[in-house]
């Protein structure tokens, strides 16, 4: 590929970016929620789920996805309703538990936030959905392989995304002491979290394989 069309790429990433979507609006609840660490990890976990949409771009698997209708429904449903039971817990979870930063969270809760985070984005078919939508407006199949232009920008798509979904977990961290230093800091937390998961499973719930 030519450096133009890739700085150009890196470009239109950066633009889109900065417009929070739901991974982020996920990224911020979990920040707000847990603290910084947390966030940090949810970051790792959906960059994860992102590559695994990029790799299901470059062999095809993505495509089919988006033909089938009865595949998109399940998947997006399922990515839906974990989103919104996530939601429903958060809003049950007891008013009185101690929400303050936990520097020695332990690796196995860490760890869960990791794969429910992976299992978040590989749920969301708009990912997916977008991928195949934009990846081709910067592709030539007269520069080489379609799919090594995929992976190629399908890796610096993921690297912009960690470096903005990181500012936004650090910002969402920041917001968590503000909301802490208030009296009754864990009530409001909880609503937060809880309220943005069921939204953002709302949100996929509507998604439609015909909008980007």
């Amino acid at each position: 590929m030519e450096f133009s069309t890739i700085w150009l790429f890196v470009i239109a990433t950066t633009a889109l970016l900065i417009m929070p979507g739901p991974a982020v609006f996920y990224i911020m609840a979990r920040s707000i929620d847990q603290g910084k660490k947390a966030g940090l990890v949810s970051v790792l976990g959906v960059s994860l789920g992102g590559a695994v949409h990029v790799l299901a771009g470059a062999i095809g698997v993505s495509a089919i996805l988006m033909t089938s209708a009865t595949a998109f429904t399940i998947v997006k449903y399922l990515g839906a309703i974990y989103l919104i039971y996530l939601g429903c817990k958060t809003l049950l979870s007891a008013s009185g538990e101690n929400h303050s930063e936990n520097p020695k969270m332990n690796d196995k809760k860490l760890w869960k936030i990791f794969y429910e985070s992976v299992i978040v984005e590989v749920m969301n078919p708009k990912t997916a959905l977008f991928f195949l939508a934009f990846f081709p407006q910067f592709i030539t199949p007269a520069s080489g392989s379609v799919p090594v232009q995929f992976l190629l920008l399908g890796t610096i798509f993921i690297i912009l995304a960690f470096i903005n979904d990181s500012l936004y977990a650090i910002l969402a961290a920041n917001i968590r002491k503000w909301i802490v230093r208030k009296k009754g800091h864990s009530k409001v937390m909880n609503r937060v979290t809880g309220y943005l998961y069921i939204i953002l499973g709302i949100f996929s719930a509507f998604a439609s394989p015909s909008k980007t």
